[in-house]
This record gives structure tokens, C-alpha cells and sequence, in this order.
């Protein structure tokens, strides 16, 4: 089994997040959910994102990446929206990591300005039509990793596998669970 460290979206960690890291649990995983807002949740997704903006990204790159050290055997991490890409650049980053698995974004590799490690599995999912995704940015980090997965999904809801939010949507969601779910199987 593996352990995990999954990072939240913008609207922080919601009631959806925290199941769908249940759901790893009950599958015999280890998984940690840093709450980077400290208990500070959204319900409109504008007022989330003018939250994180006003930080901006290298903020939450940074308390993720403290957050991580708390947890030094995990070697894989996870993360919604904004969490994947704290996801992408804390496993790029830590010594050891064996498994990124972005939903709802990625990153470039000139972007996050990180060489991919080897032998670091990456899967990314993500709605066809997600208005919050670049795709540009997302194509040019799977073709630049060895092996890497990209999983599209029919739509365009941003963040159809939390079951809290209104764009959940139960099919996807499923699907991105059991994908996730064999790789961190294969570890």
C-alpha cells in the first residue's frame, strides 16, 4: 500500500476532499490531507480564487512543501486544482517521491522550472473542455515525461470528483478513482 499526501483545491478542504481521501483509506493506503487554509473553506469558487491569487502560487508551493516534510515516508502525492500543482512540485522534489497524480491541472516542466525525476509515475485527469485547465501546459508536461498519463474526461466541470462541489459528477469521478487507484496499487 502506498502512502499519500493529497493536497485540496481552491475552496480548501472541503467535506469532498476529505471523502475522497477516505476512500483511499478504506482501500488500505495511508493518506494525509494538509488543510493549508487552516480550516478556512470557500463556497464560490471566484472568491476562492482571488484568495489563492492574493497569496499566490510559490505561497502555496511553500505550505505544501512544509506540509509534506511532515510526512517524510509518503511517496506519492495527489492534488485537486491548485493542490496538483503543489502535488507536481512536491514530488518533483522530494527525494524518493514515486507517484504525482494531478487533478484538474498540471503544470509545464519550464513553468515549474523542474527537471522530471525518474523513475516518478505521473497520471493527470482532467475534464476535455475545463475552462480552468491550460491544455497547452498540461500537454507539454506529459509529453515531456516518460510514460506519462493524461486521462480526459467528457465535459467541461472543473472539479467533477468532489462530491461536495456542484460540478461532481459521479461517472468521472468513479473512472479518475479507479485509475488512481491501480497506479498507487503498482507501487
Amino acid at each position: 500500500m502506498a502512502e499519500v499526501v493529497v493536497f485540496h483545491h481552491a475552496l480548501g478542504l472541503t467535506p469532498g476532499v476529505a471523502q475522497f481521501a477516505q476512500g483511499w483509506r478504506d482501500e488500505g493506503h495511508v493518506v494525509h490531507v494538509p488543510d493549508l487554509y487552516e480550516g478556512r473553506t470557500f463556497s464560490d469558487l471566484d472568491e476562492a480564487v482571488e484568495f489563492v491569487d492574493a497569496m499566490g502560487i510559490p505561497h502555496w508551493i511553500a505550505a505544501a512543501t512544509t506540509a509534506a516534510a511532515q510526512h517524510p515516508t509518503a511517496t506519492a502525492f495527489a492534488g485537486f486544482s491548485l493542490g496538483s500543482a503543489c502535488a507536481q512540485y512536491v514530488a518533483q522534489t522530494t527525494l524518493g517521491a514515486r507517484a504525482a497524480l494531478l487533478f484538474h491541472g498540471a503544470l509545464s516542466l519550464a513553468t515549474i522550472e523542474r527537471a522530471w525525476p525518474e523513475g516518478l509515475r505521473l497520471q493527470v485527469h482532467t475534464a476535455e473542455a475545463d475552462p480552468w485547465v491550460e491544455m497547452d501546459e498540461t500537454q507539454s508536461l506529459i509529453e515531456s515525461v516518460d510514460d506519462a498519463e493524461l486521462f480526459l474526461y467528457p465535459g467541461s466541470r472543473h472539479l467533477f470528483c468532489d462530491p461536495s462541489w456542484s460540478d461532481y459528477d459521479e461517472p468521472s469521478a468513479r473512472l479518475l478513482n479507479e485509475r488512481a487507484l491501480t497506479l498507487l496499487a503498482r507501487l
